[in-house]
């Protein structure tokens, strides 16, 4: 089956307003910003994202986040996104702060058909006694915060229940695809965005480099296609387009 669209708008036409989304990436690696700039151009809002941070230096997600397009986000890291930060502490936006590792086993849980598992991450803290705010009430009061989990014990060992997670869409970045939608990531690409594109039950992937069926080996797929719905191949300039968050040098 070729999964490949016309272009970004095309494949995210669909996307309704108060929809759920995975999105791929980590810092500003492996971010499908052209999905996400058709997605903005689109102006559907209110929407509920899940994604390791939410965009950093005015791309990737913080290009929504800015428009006010966001309504919740399910992540793991704020780090210097003022702009995010901002919204959280004024109670307009929803955030739910999920360990880092939690995160990527939900998005893969989910995506395997897996709709719960115990880990012993965040026992013992507010991850799995309730009472992270999830809402800030713009005066510095809580208006909404997590529940309790439950907490069980195996072999001596306290673990807490975490549930699968699955979005209505899914946006992701590859550096190499082919027309039935099988991908492969770059390095640390790989972190979140397999794991994404599993949880999504409408996935729709940007590809650096479109191959045809049978130029990707078996063995070096990272994500079969099975798990993606629609491709949209990048050009040059837009493969090109990569931020640097924070550039360092050495003596």
């Amino acid at each position: 089956m070729d999964k490949v669209v016309a272009g970004a708008a095309e494949a995210v036409a669909d996307v309704p307003e108060g929809a759920s989304l995975a999105v791929g990436g980590f810092g500003l690696s492996g971010v499908p910003n052209v999905l996400i700039q058709a997605l903005y151009e689109r102006g559907v809002g209110s929407l509920a994202v899940v994604s390791n941070n939410c965009g950093a230096m005015e791309s990737g997600l913080a290009v929504l986040l800015a428009a006010g397009r966001i309504a919740r986000v399910t992540g793991s890291y704020i780090g210097a996104n003022k702009e995010f930060a901002r919204q959280y502490l004024a109670g307009e936006l929803e955030v739910e702060m999920i360990p880092q590792g939690t995160l990527a086993e939900r998005l893969r849980a989910g995506g395997a058909g897996i709709p719960a598992f115990y880990t012993p991450a965040g026992v013992g803290t507010q991850v799995a006694d309730g009472g992270l705010p999830w809402r800030y009430d713009g005066s510095g009061g809580v208006a909404l915060a997590s529940p309790p989990k439950e907490v069980r014990e195996f072999d001596g060992t306290e673990y807490v229940l975490e549930r699968g997670i699955r979005t209505d869409f899914a946006l992701v970045r590859a550096w190499k695809g082919d027309r039935h939608g099988n991908l492969v990531f770059n390095k640390s690409s790989r972190n979140f965005n397999p794991l994404a594109a599993m949880a999504g039950k409408v996935t729709v992937a940007e590809v650096e480099e479109l191959v045809e069926p049978g130029e990707i080996e078996p063995d070096a797929v990272h994500l079969p296609g099975v798990f993606v719905q629609r491709v949209i191949a990048l050009t040059a300039e837009q493969a090109a387009d990569k931020k640097i968050e924070k550039r360092t040098v050495s003596s």
